[in-house]
């Protein structure tokens, strides 16, 4: 077990590289199921849940070959995944409790195999996070479904086939595992109320680029005409819109200015929206984006919706901003309705903030105070961390696991821009 010791106060300016995208990555690794030839994926981030996954692929038959090294600069290294032959159609407990993300195995496997048996899936406690959307998704395509002991058994010997989904929401994840079980169905499939994130067209590009014929991905719409095999090819991981979108709060919160090398505007407008608001200059630069503080923090309303709205992976980030702002700022989380858990961490370092229901009024102080804090979930450690460049004294940041599974050596890069701030043994 390791910490995070933050000393506070420190003016963050210079630049930070941004990761390939974790929320994109994931999926094109479960990918690389769907074909026998090799799938090469550049800028992979170096975290935890991806070597999580690693280690599920490796158990279902999959070779990755590490192409670039593991140490030295911080752009991602390339592996290739070669799942020639698929040894095993079962994602256990003990590896798929770790990551909820392991489920999108369930459509490639049943896809290319004709048969998965995955565990119900664990993950970041939160809320409630079904995957009934999966299960309808597959079933519009033919496959028979059973849920047993823990586990889904999905089921298509003959194969997939074409067919018309609608999902009553939007589901990222429905939506990705539909999509990459419909590149092999025999027809065409029409997907309605998609998801839109920027990672649903980085991964239909993915599977475009090994064969597979998609037309509307980032759209409401979504049409896939099934082929009989995808074969290998290469392909670069997406820059990480939520980990350029922590970067950014930061640079407002030290009253700082920070380029983002790598981040593409277009994928986080609605965050670069917000801090305007607050008081941030953005200014899209040849390759990437620069924040930069004007010297006042102002009070902000903001809601979490699906893309293009604002990302419910930036609510504990810009919780944390709010708690410096001048006035008063409230903040709706309308996507998760446990994701409120750091709030009594951030009360710790001398946050005012009440929560009602599904929202948060948030009362800027002028200074907070380190103290030790206790990261709950992935985003709420990066939020803990954001309020510990700016509180007064040494704050410390415990159980990094979370923030290991989703940002890319976060102490490295923020050291490299100003900040105190060490790993050091729990």
């Amino acid at each position: 077990m390791e910490k995070l010791i933050i000393k506070g106060g420190h003016r963050l300016e210079g630049t930070v590289p941004i990761s390939g995208a974790k929320n994109s990555a994931l999926k094109l690794m479960c990918a690389s199921l769907l074909s026998p030839e090799p799938l090469t994926i550049e800028n992979l981030p170096r975290l935890a849940d991806i070597t999580t996954l690693i280690d599920l692929l490796n158990h279902l038959g999959v070779t990755v070959t590490i192409q670039g090294g593991m140490g030295g600069a911080l752009k991602g290294r390339s592996l290739t995944f070669d799942a020639g032959q698929i040894n095993d159609t079962v994602a256990p407990y003990d590896i798929v409790r770790k990551m909820r993300a392991s489920i999108l195995v369930l459509g490639p496997l049943v896809a290319r195999a004709g048969e998965a048996i995955v565990s119900l899936p664990g993950g970041c406690a939160i809320g409630n996070r079904p995957i009934d959307l999966h299960l309808k998704a597959l079933k519009a395509l033919g496959a028979e479904i059973d849920i047993a002991e823990g586990y889904v058994r999905a089921s298509a010997p003959q194969g997939l086939k074409g067919g018309k989904i609608r999902f009553p929401f939007v589901s990222v994840g429905a939506t990705e595992n539909a999509l990459m079980a419909a590149t092999l169905a025999k027809g065409t499939t029409i997907i309605e109320n998609a998801a839109r994130e920027p990672e649903i067209a980085d991964l239909a590009a993915c599977l475009n680029a090994m064969g597979a014929r998609i037309e509307g991905a980032g759209h409401e719409t979504i049409t896939i005409e099934g082929v009989d095999q995808l074969h290998g090819a290469t392909y670069s991981v997406m820059p990480d819109r939520v980990e350029a979108g922590s970067y950014a709060v930061a640079a407002l919160m030290t009253r700082g200015n920070l380029f983002l090398e790598g981040a593409k505007a277009e994928h986080m407008q609605a965050t670069l929206d917000v801090l305007e608001e607050a008081g941030g200059i953005i200014t899209v630069e040849d390759g990437g984006v620069r924040v930069k503080s004007n010297g006042h923090i102002k009070g902000f309303n903001v809601v979490t919706q699906p893309f293009p709205g604002l990302a419910t992976d930036m609510q504990a980030q810009l919780m944390a901003l709010a708690c410096v702002a001048e006035g008063a700022s409230v903040i709706t989380e309308a996507i998760f309705e446990n994701r409120f858990m750091h709030v009594p961490e951030l009360c710790r370092l001398g946050a005012d903030i009440t929560v009602t229901g599904s929202s948060a009024t948030v009362r800027g102080v002028k200074a907070l105070k380190a103290a030790p804090v206790m990261a709950t979930d992935l985003r709420a450690s990066m939020g803990l961390a954001l309020a510990g460049l700016v509180a007064t004294g040494e704050t410390t940041v415990n159980r990094l696991y979370h923030l290991d599974r989703g940002y890319e050596r976060l102490e490295e890069k923020l050291r490299a821009v100003g900040a105190v701030v060490d790993r050091v043994p729990a």
